[in-house]
């Protein structure tokens, strides 16, 4: 899967992945809830309900839960209409209840916020749309017509023109608020988990080629062997062979031996080299593999130029660096960056010091749009129109998702982030470029092996 491909997942989605058993188990608690406060209502406080409706209300929701719960299987998972069928049904409940109990008189009157809440957060936007204007339509029924609250002595209980205006004005903002901040709120908190999923299937995409890169040198190295006896076998045989003009034909197979012995040597050769540096290097100098994440986008019409900072020309004192799956992964998806948007150059600029380890990755393109330098490295980021996107990069649809990935490797090694344009703080970077610097402290990053090289022991068979 590409980074292309990843979308995060949509409200109407999601919605499609409540299940019934959580809903009905929420309208049981709301059903206790309405009981208790009638018969308090009632009971302790002398309040002349219409009882009779208010125990109809109430009933409705048991009726609807039993049914549910006979009908339906437990683990059932609603659909969009379905959950906004039950929702609209809890809030047209909980209004008529408030018709029958003062309207907006009722204290609890706030309760019509509940079920809003959960759709901004559970259903889609435009089931949310719809169930905030319900929820305002209602609440302004209920300010204006209502059956009052009477006690036993016949006295009304009812709050100042004003006060309704009020709590009907307090409400309004209330339903509008809380839902745009919960469906904010809850769009971060979804957006981040499919983009750390994303990161996570890019880690361990970069982890299996690293393995598999180590598999194919150690096959390469024990399986040298065995084909050198081969073919030193054949060589003999045809030796022989050839003092026997009788036996031409096994001659011939004896040569075919020596030949496929020799291709098969070639081919485990080269498949050592892809594989060899993984295995037998866990740990490799700064520029190589700054290399190593930049090859990949070395030919795509772009110049890559890889340099060290003025001063550190002496390749001799670079530091050993381990050759980790995320920092490959995430220098790797900065440097495509750069190369997607640059005009014609990309410089990949690297500095050490006895504290720190730089990286530093710059282009001559438009640079980032000044206006999100803040929010970058935030997944799903929706900046750029369709047409600069497909003129920029054909490839990819600019959501800041790769940006994301490797911010979220890079951090994991230990390093801290900082994207600007040229000139920006940053010296010696080109006009508007893009700037990106990545930071490592020393000690985080550099490995013992620097100053205490140690063999890496005796070669071992691999076993099954």
């Amino acid at each position: 899967m590409t980074q292309a491909t990843i979308r995060p997942l949509s409200g109407r989605t999601r919605a499609n992945w409540i299940r019934l058993r959580t809903m009905i188990l929420l309208r049981w608690v709301a059903i206790t809830g309405q009981l208790i406060a009638i018969t308090v209502a009632q009971v302790l406080y002398n309040l002349e309900l219409e009882l009779g409706l208010c125990f109809m209300a109430v009933g409705a929701s048991v009726i609807a839960n039993l049914v549910a719960s006979f009908i339906f299987p437990e683990n059932k998972r609603l659909s969009e209409l379905e959950n906004l069928s039950m929702i609209s049904f809890d809030l047209v409940q909980i209004a008529f209840l408030l018709f029958l109990t003062g309207g907006l008189n009722n204290p609890f009157a706030l309760l019509l916020l509940g079920p809003i809440t959960i759709s901004a957060t559970a259903l889609s936007l435009r089931s949310t749309i719809v169930l905030c204007s319900t929820g305002i339509v209602l609440v302004s029924i209920l300010a204006l017509v209502h059956l009052p609250l009477v006690t036993s002595a016949g006295r009304v209980l009812h709050m100042p023109e004003i006060f309704v205006f009020g709590q009907w004005t307090a409400l309004v903002i209330a339903i509008v608020f809380t839902s745009a901040y919960s469906r904010r709120v809850t769009s971060e908190v979804h957006s981040m988990g499919d983009a750390l999923a994303a990161t996570q299937m890019a880690l361990s995409r970069e982890q299996k080629l690293t393995d598999l890169g180590g598999v194919v040198a150690a096959a390469a190295h024990e399986l040298g062997t065995p084909l050198a006896t081969i073919k030193l076998a054949s060589a003999e045989l045809l030796n022989d062979l050839r003092d026997h003009p009788d036996m031409a034909d096994m001659a011939e197979d004896a040569a075919l031996i020596r030949d496929q012995a020799d291709r098969c040597r070639d081919i485990l050769r080269d498949m050592g080299r892809a594989g060899k540096d993984d295995l037998h290097l866990r740990h490799a100098p700064l520029e190589a593999v700054i290399e190593e994440s930049a090859e990949p986008h070395m030919d795509r019409g772009k110049a890559v130029l890889l340099q060290q900072a003025p001063g550190q020309e002496n390749r001799k004192s670079q530091p050993v660096i381990p050759r980790k799956p995320e920092i490959i992964h995430g220098l790797r998806n900065l440097i495509q960056n750069a190369v997607d948007f640059a005009q014609t150059t990309v410089w990949v600029e690297s500095s050490w010091s006895e504290n720190n380890i730089s990286i530093r990755i710059m282009d001559d393109g438009d640079g980032f749009p000044s206006h999100i330098l803040g929010r970058i490295g935030d997944p799903f980021m929706r900046e750029r129109t369709t047409a600069q996107t497909d003129r920029s990069r054909p490839a990819y649809e600019g959501m800041g998702l790769g940006l994301f990935i490797a911010k979220t490797l890079l951090e994991r090694s230990g390093a801290q982030l900082r994207f600007a344009n040229g000139y920006e703080g940053l010296h010696d970077t080109p006009a508007g470029g893009a700037v990106v610097e990545v930071i490592w402290p020393r000690e985080k990053l550099a490995s013992d092996i620097e100053t205490t090289p140690q063999g890496m022991g005796q070669n071992r068979h691999i076993t099954a």
